[in-house]
């Protein structure tokens, strides 16, 4: 439906955590495990190379990325049969953690599966480090000044948020809230080796490692 060539073209401003090699990773994620779960392979394929598409103008201008990703898709995919788009459009939508609507195909659960996969293990930690990094956040936070519940109920502290808070409220919460079978099994391996990951740092960041 879309080429990795046409979707580049797309995402000349996207920032260092959410830029085309990051759509290259969930593609690759998607294809593998839309594959093993009998997903419709085509658009799984076109949903993950449009999954991110205009989010830097989408968060300027105060919009959900995902649903004005959704919009962008259907008139970028507007001579595909009208099913298919509309299969798209919902996998692309239904791709946040935090927000709504909750994926209701296979596919869009295997898009969602890929694109939290590629949030936590080694790939998550750089990614932390790297957007706290571009939006001067401390390097390091004591996991004991990190209140989830208030967090849950209020939202994040942006000024007092650093990796270590991302692992916190959000990171170590994904392994849990995977659709597929293939997508939970991977995130056990990703994500014991992203709280050893933290775990460590603290130890060092205290002189005891």
């Amino acid at each position: 439906m879309i080429s990795v060539a046409e979707a580049r073209r797309l995402y000349d401003s996207a920032d260092a955590v959410h830029d085309f090699d990051h759509v290259l990773r969930v593609l690759q994620l998607a294809q593998h495990i839309g594959t093993v779960e009998g997903a419709d392979v085509r658009i799984v394929q076109a949903a993950a190379l449009l999954h991110d598409v205009g989010r830097c103008e989408a968060e300027a201008a105060g919009i959900d990325h995902a649903c004005a990703a959704a919009e962008r898709a259907r008139g970028i995919l507007a001579h595909q049969p009208p099913p298919m788009v509309d299969a798209v459009a919902h996998a692309v939508a239904a791709h946040r953690f935090r927000t709504e609507p909750e994926p209701a195909t296979l596919e869009a659960r295997v898009l969602f599966d890929a694109d939290k996969l590629d949030a936590i293990g080694a790939l998550g930690v750089a990614r932390a480090f790297a957007y706290g990094g571009a939006h001067g956040q401390r390097l390091w936070a004591p996991v004991e000044s990190v209140d989830l519940d208030r967090w849950l109920a209020d939202g994040d502290d942006a000024d007092a948020h650093t990796p270590v808070h991302e692992f916190i409220v959000k990171l170590s919460r994904i392994r849990d809230h995977l659709y597929t079978p293939t997508g939970r099994r991977m995130a056990a391996d990703r994500h014991d080796y992203m709280a050893d990951f933290f775990a460590r740092l603290a130890r060092e960041v205290r002189g005891a490692a």
